[in-house]
């Protein structure tokens, strides 16, 4: 059975068929790590501390949308910029879905009942100090979502086509920690999606869609 090239279903299919082993490190082969090299043996010899995000993919018919987040100004780490839902892995979280879920209905009232994770992505190495597993899912319409003031200005969505365009993938760069660092960035309508999201998005491209 084939399906429209950028509906929820299909991304299902993509995401299932990956080849994604436990202790995966393919993100050296990936996204803004092939950007930025030299920064890989730094990160390899810092301790890192696991975090998911969700990548919450709506099922809209042919034409799937990715829901985003845009942290409040008055966070004391990354206010303001564009981000997936998602946070620290607890150790309560039974793995890193259930940790994905939980930061999902907590920053936007996410109901993890309308969510199927459906794969995920090599783990994203940060100089912030994390470890970032994506979690890909599938949302089912039906949810309502109500931002967390603490965390979160505003959510809005963008259309999985655009996000997996290479033609919108910009690249910028920037001194960061007294070194030159280079980023991707996807402006959309206002919204300048740039850093580690972009770089996620980036990845999502070359494994599921390049």
């Amino acid at each position: 059975m084939s399906f429209p090239p950028y509906s929820a279903a299909e991304f299902r299919r993509r995401a299932m068929a990956q080849a994604l082993t436990l202790g995966d490190e393919t993100w050296r082969e990936h996204g803004d790590s092939l950007l930025n090299p030299s920064v890989i043996p730094h990160i390899e010899g810092m301790a890192l501390r696991d975090a998911a995000v969700l990548i919450p993919v709506v099922d809209d018919g042919e034409e799937a949308r990715v829901i985003f987040t845009q942290r409040t100004a008055t966070m004391r780490k990354h206010s303001g910029q564009i981000a997936f839902p998602g946070g620290a892995v607890d150790d309560e979280d039974e793995d890193v879905e259930a940790a994905a879920m939980r930061e999902a209905e907590e920053e936007i009232s996410l109901d993890r009942r309308f969510v199927e994770p459906v794969g995920r992505l090599p783990q994203y190495k940060a100089l912030s100090g994390f470890s970032i597993t994506p979690v890909l899912a599938v949302v089912q319409p039906g949810f309502e979502l109500i931002p967390n003031p603490a965390e979160v200005e505003t959510v809005f969505d963008v259309p999985l086509s655009f996000l997996m365009d290479p033609r919108n993938h910009e690249r910028g760069s920037g001194v960061w920690l007294g070194s030159e660092r280079h980023y991707y960035r996807m402006p959309y309508e206002g919204h300048n999606i740039w850093g580690i999201t972009a770089g996620i998005v980036r990845v999502i491209y070359e494994r599921l869609y390049a």
